[in-house]
This record gives C-alpha cells, structure tokens and sequence, in this order.
C-alpha cells in the first residue's frame, strides 16, 4: 500500500463543554487548572454560581430601583431602615427566591435535582424543620436562663398585648423562617455540596462556616465570641445536615434561634427588632451578657450549641448525606 494514499485522520477540536465532562485521561498545563478527573473543579462551580446569583441579583434591583440613576437617588435618600417583619421577610424571600433559580440552573448544567442540593420540598415544615425548631428555641432559652442565674438578664415586662401578640409571633415566625432559608441555603445548600465534591464533607464545612463567622465579624459592634459563635453555629448545622441528610432541621433551629431573640426582646447580631412579646435588660460584662450584639455573643452560646451537638450525636449517629459524583452523572453546558 502507497503511503501517500493513507489518509490523517483529522484531529477533533476541543469542544467547550469537555471541561464539564467527567474524564479519566490525565490533564496537564492550563487545562488542569479548570478539570480534574470528574468535570470542571468544584471551586470554578461554586464561583459560576456566585455569579449567577451576583447577576441576578443586580438585576433585581436595577430593575426595582428603575435603572442605575433611580439606584442611586434611592441610596442617597436613605438615612435608616426599620426592620419590619414585612422588610426582613420580603428581602430574604426574594434572595431566597434567587437562590434557588441560580441552583436549579445549575442543576440543569450538572444534570441534578434540586433535592440533592439540601432542600427535598417534600419535607419541607415537616417533623425535621420541626424538631430543630424546639431545639433552637431551648438553646436559646437555656443560654439565656443561664445568665439570668448568673444575675446577667431580667425581663421588665410585656411589650405587647392582645391581639398585637398573635399578630406579632405569626409575622416574625414567617420572616424567620425566609431567613433561615435564605443563609441555609446559601451557606450549606450548593455551596456546600459543590465544596464537598472535590474536597471532601468536613473540609467544605470549616470552609463555609469560617466564612460565616468571617462575615459575621462585620456586624456593627460584633465581637470575637460573637463572630466564633456565628462559626460554630455553621458546624452544627453542618452536623445537622450529614446526619439527617437535608438542611430542615438547620433552617428550623435557624429560624426558632431568631425568632426567640425577637420573643425575648434581646438583640439579634446586633439588631434590635420592634415588636418583641417581652422588655428585656441585660447588665454585666459583655462576655456574660452578650453585649449590644446579644447572647450570640455571650461565652455561653458556644457552649449552648456544643451540649446540642452532643445530644443530637447521640440520636443521629449514621451519616445520611449522599452526594453523587461526576464521573457516574456526565455534565454538560446544554
């Protein structure tokens, strides 16, 4: 046969997506920086959907604001925001609400249900959500009860009366339940589970709880406690979603954790809401009390959230949070 009969194969080109497909062939140079041997890292992912959910939110507000002018007048007029339940609970549905498109886009790029992401809606407000509601409504009281023992916290009366008190536990229980959502969602929802599929559970928690307390740390008047707290808070609802398998018990102590700061009259990461069912005082050193920021930040409160991790260990001892790999799912841009 006659080389010069012999046709070269043409080469394939590179296609887009292959940085999304699941391959076993080894990567090297600039390539290796985007894919490992399951798709496209998950650090890359996670910062697609940052970005997903930073365009989607300026939108909003553009949109809202009537464009970029309109933004900006709107900025330069406000002097302060009263925290209503209707303005606590309207903002964090609505970035809740952007969230969840940004991860089911995702979703449909990485070819997984929602579900998998922490959120199953066929359990939503179920036994979970209700279970860890009562816990973070007993942490909260016990740590409280502990610094009125220790002389640190009274309450001076009610604050509401009648039917202002039906109204007012119902509205700041609907609002705290869009903010557990919300911060859940966001810290422990995809981000979680992306960080997960390339490091591994526990590397992925210190990550998203380091930068909640990070975060935290920002709040006016915050303190050290305060902002460790704001971390450990991220490591049990971490502990809560590996063993239970979803984010429901989180969102429901999250949410019961708010809620009754708001019942007792006491600050909540710095914030004092209207429409508290108490009048409450704090007095003594801010270590005990909590200071302007409440009793997140009293020393007690990490404490109070380690007696519940242990509890909760004992109860729910097997790991029950699945997360499905790459290179048995392939993803694609389309």
């Amino acid at each position: 046969m006659n080389p010069a009969n012999l046709v070269k194969p043409a080469e394939t080109p590179l296609l887009s997506t292959e940085l999304f497909q699941p391959s076993s062939r080894p990567k090297s140079g600039l390539k290796s920086i985007f894919a490992g041997p399951n798709g496209l890292r998950a650090g890359w992912r996670s910062l697609i959907f940052l970005a997903i959910v930073g365009v989607l939110l300026a939108g909003f507000v553009l949109v809202r604001s009537g464009g970029v002018q309109g933004f900006l007048e709107k900025q330069r007029s406000v002097t302060s925001i009263t925290v209503t339940p209707l303005v606590l609970g309207g903002s964090e549905a609505v970035a809740f609400l952007i969230l969840c498109v940004a991860a089911l886009i995702m979703g449909k790029i990485e070819h997984r249900k929602f579900s998998e992401y922490g959120l199953p809606w066929r359990h939503a407000l179920g036994k979970d959500f209700w279970r860890g509601a009562r816990w973070g409504f007993m942490a909260l009281s016990g740590t409280l009860l502990t610094i009125f023992l220790l002389h640190g916290f009274r309450i001076t009366g009610l604050a509401l009366h009648g039917r202002a008190i039906l109204f007012s536990v119902v509205e700041w229980g609907i609002a705290f339940v869009l903010v557990g959502l919300f911060e859940e969602f966001l810290c422990r929802g995809y981000l979680q589970y992306t960080l997960a599929s390339g490091v591994g559970f526990w590397p992925a928690a210190l990550v998203v709880s380091g930068l909640f307390g990070f975060v935290h740390a920002f709040n006016p008047g915050e303190t050290a406690i305060g902002a460790i707290a704001a971390g450990l808070f991220g490591l049990l609802f971490c502990l809560f979603l590996r063993r239970s398998g979803n984010l429901w018990i989180a969102v429901g102590f999250h949410a019961a954790w708010d809620w009754g700061q708001t019942f007792y009259g006491v600050a909540d990461s710095g914030m004092l809401s209207d429409g508290g069912l108490f009048h409450s005082t704090f007095s003594g050193p801010g270590w005990l009390t909590g200071g302007t920021v409440g009793p997140e930040a009293s020393i007690f409160t990490p404490i109070a959230l380690l007696v519940v991790a242990l509890i909760f260990s004992r109860y729910y001892r097997e790991d029950r949070y699945r997360m499905l790999k790459l290179s048995s799912m392939p993803v694609t841009l389309l």
